[in-house]
């Protein structure tokens, strides 16, 4: 497998405590807004985020003669810190981001100054399994992580159907309408500026298609989520979710249930996107969680 290249940026302080920023699977960095990461930096952090392979700025890849696995999307983490010469940091990973993190937690303790997981799944609980039976009307067994909502079922299903768009308003129209799903119904969508943010994150992409790769990579390592390792977890873990969460309602609860010590933050109207009402509240959390 070749080298790829990543994308990432720093803001604040060289002297700060290192935060590193995870997004989801399929995103990019600029996705943890502006004004979020300024006002970890103003708090005294070394905030850095950065692009996942085939996402933004970072290298493309043809999958089908340099296929990859999410192991590799996880070592990119590793690859990241190590590039900006940290030995450790505090991850802040968002949705598989998360995901990201509880698995570099419980295999690379050393790395992981503190933990915190906003909008995730509990490593291991089979959250793919649950959305793909949900997106095909099929009967979740005893004991499956809660359901997406309905409307986040009913939107991706008609997605799965639809044809493709064909030029830049049409793909980044989508992108809004996606926007708007998982923000969820607990605060007003602002529709200008999404259309800003997907312009951006439309126009910055080497490959905007590429991200579907990350798609493979799940399903070519889908041991990828080793089950009942959380309790092997040792750093200080803040768990958040919104009470509007669309995609993995109560999902942050079980997560904290199952990491010792962790604790969890419900946010009001907070649905799977970070707008800029909830800012100053998840940031004072999280950098009363990173204090050092």
């Amino acid at each position: 497998m070749r080298d790829v290249n990543i994308w990432s940026e720093e803001f604040g302080a060289a002297t700060g405590a290192p935060i590193l920023l995870i997004m989801g699977s399929m995103s990019q960095g600029v996705l943890w807004p502006d004004e979020f990461v300024g006002l970890l930096a103003a708090g005294g952090r070394r905030v850095i985020r950065y692009d996942h392979r085939d996402t933004g700025m970072s290298d493309t890849v043809d999958f089908a003669a340099d296929p990859y696995t999410w192991d590799d999307i996880k070592n990119d983490v590793h690859r990241v810190m190590d590039a900006h010469g940290l030995e450790s940091a505090h991850l802040v990973g968002h949705s598989a981001g998360g995901l990201l993190a509880q698995l570099i937690a419980v295999e690379r303790p050393d790395r992981v100054r503190s933990l915190t997981v906003i909008a995730s799944s509990p490593l291991g609980g089979g959250e793919g399994e649950v959305l793909v039976r949900a997106l095909t009307n099929q009967p979740q067994p005893p004991g499956s992580l809660p359901e997406p909502t309905p409307e986040f079922v009913s939107y991706f299903q008609a997605q799965m159907t639809a044809p493709p768009p064909q030029d830049r308003r049409a793909r980044i129209d989508g992108m809004i309408a996606e926007q708007r799903v998982l923000h969820g119904t607990g605060l007003p969508f602002d529709e200008d500026a999404a259309r800003r943010l997907q312009e951006r994150v439309h126009d910055r992409a080497r490959d905007l298609s590429a991200a579907a790769n990350h798609r493979l990579a799940a399903a070519a390592n889908p041991d990828f989520e080793p089950v009942d390792v959380l309790h092997r977890v040792t750093a200080p873990t803040l768990v958040i979710e919104g009470d509007h969460e669309p995609v993995k309602p109560g999902h942050g609860a079980i997560i904290a249930d199952r990491i010792p010590g962790a604790r969890l933050l419900t946010v009001p109207g907070l649905g799977h996107t970070l707008p800029p009402e909830t800012h100053d509240h998840l940031t004072t959390a999280i950098l009363d969680h990173t204090a050092e």
